[in-house]
């Protein structure tokens, strides 16, 4: 059985937008690809901004924890979808980057953070294009 795609996300807290990714991500592959979301200086809880936008959808990520990035995890993924984390993320040969420029939704209104959600949903339906061809 072929191994599933794996796709990391990454952003500074790991609080909002690799967090809506992941979301976005997982719900969208129907378990299809393994999603993994980490940050540079990870915050202690999601933004609550964030949360909300995304449950506005229908996508829960309210079990979701900031986590560290270590390059171990970014070794394991075939894809790492950096946001914003600038040198932080370790390069490893091989895996292939995106850098996606995302405003980050940290103390912006929900307005904001539904148009930061709405252009994540975006890059993730043209990310799995790529990783899950029909």
């Amino acid at each position: 059985m072929p191994t599933r795609p794996s796709v990391m996300f990454v952003c500074v807290h790991n609080a909002g937008r690799s967090q809506m990714a992941a979301g976005f991500l997982s719900a969208l592959s129907g378990g299809r690809v393994e999603v993994r979301s980490a940050g540079s200086a990870p915050a202690e809880t999601l933004n609550p901004v964030a949360v909300e936008a995304m449950a506005e959808v229908g996508i829960d990520i309210t079990a979701q924890r900031p986590k560290v990035l270590t390059a171990d995890a970014v070794e394991a993924s075939d894809v790492v979808v950096t946001m914003g984390c600038g040198d932080a993320c370790p390069f490893v040969p091989g895996v292939r980057y995106e850098d996606w420029e995302l405003d980050d939704p940290a103390g912006q209104p929900i307005e904001k953070v539904r148009e930061v959600r709405d252009d994540i949903r975006r890059r993730i339906e043209h990310l799995l294009t790529e990783l899950l061809p029909t």
